[in-house]
């Protein structure tokens, strides 16, 4: 049996094909690919959402970057002060020598605040109902251990990126792209004490009667369950809801944004907190809330 031999056009044709499906399925790889995806994502820079809070934002996959990536303008960062570093951790077992507060979170923002003219999103939120910080991002950060020490070293930080932070000088406050807020283990005193300053404190539901400024305690949170018992099942009890907006107008009249930590992670709860005026929205379901806020 003679076997034929291909042509030039046959081999022409073969070649023509193999292309064709290697194309289809490269393309089919890259549109399935988690990095591609994410890098899409960044570079479409979603709409800044300015209830949107990434709660233990250090523990999603890339800490800043996947709130950034949904939009979010509040993040929080647990930190530790461990050998004359500030490292980033719910506990000292997470703690790496490379995921310090610096590397994570104040360089990333940097870099962003330069290549975006002063904002960290490169569409800087204009609401139609402006609140004090619109400009702003907000980094809370939450001092787990020892608040004198830790915040001494955290304001020596924080003066190497002066340029980005709002500061306060002499009683008056000078907002900048990203606003920092101390929680945790917060050292009154010592905050209070400085001329100048880049960093709030974090107050309590307790604190609604404080005298202090607003640029001093620019924040109310609290755990949800000491206030409410009520978990997003059925309507919220109207004795609830009228607390929930007391809390809110007091905190307002003060100049003072609201936040509550561990809420129920469901939309009847979001709901409300919105319906409140509630400023910022705890999570750690970025894309839920993501998706939550933007059909509103």
């Amino acid at each position: 049996m003679t076997r034929k031999i291909p042509s030039h056009d046959d081999l022409r044709g073969s070649r023509r094909r193999l292309r064709f499906v290697l194309c289809r399925t490269l393309t089919v790889l890259l549109i399935g690919s988690p990095l591609l995806a994410a890098t899409a994502a960044e570079q479409q820079d979603p709409r800044p959402l300015l209830h949107a809070h990434a709660h233990n934002d250090y523990r999603h996959r890339r800490p800043l970057l996947d709130a950034l990536a949904h939009g979010f303008c509040n993040v929080e960062a647990d930190i530790f002060l461990a050998d004359g570093r500030l490292l980033v951790g719910h506990g000292r077992a997470e703690l790496r020598p490379q995921r310090s507060l610096q590397k994570l979170y104040l360089e990333p923002l940097a870099a962003r605040v330069a290549k975006n003219k002063g904002h960290v999103y490169r569409d800087n939120p204009q609401p139609n109902d402006p609140q004090p910080d619109d400009s702003e991002f907000t980094l809370l950060i939450d001092l787990k251990s020892s608040g004198p020490q830790t915040y001494a070293a955290l304001d020596k930080l924080l003066q190497k990126y002066a340029h980005m932070l709002s500061s306060v000088e002499d009683g008056r406050l000078c907002k900048r792209a990203v606003r920092v807020v101390i929680s945790g283990n917060r050292p009154f005193k010592a905050v209070a004490a400085q001329t100048t300053r880049y960093a709030g404190l974090d107050g309590r539901v307790a604190d609604l009667e404080s005298k202090m400024p607003d640029h001093l305690m620019p924040m109310i949170s609290d755990r949800w369950s000491n206030q409410f018992t009520w978990r997003g099942q059925g309507p919220m009890p109207p004795k609830e809801r009228e607390k929930l907006r007391r809390i809110v107008k007091k905190s307002h009249q003060a100049n003072r944004r609201v936040r509550f930590w561990a809420t129920p992670e469901k939309e009847s709860v979001w709901q409300e907190l919105l319906d409140a005026e509630v400023d910022l929205i705890n999570t750690d379901r970025l894309d839920k809330l993501q998706s939550f806020l933007l059909k509103r």
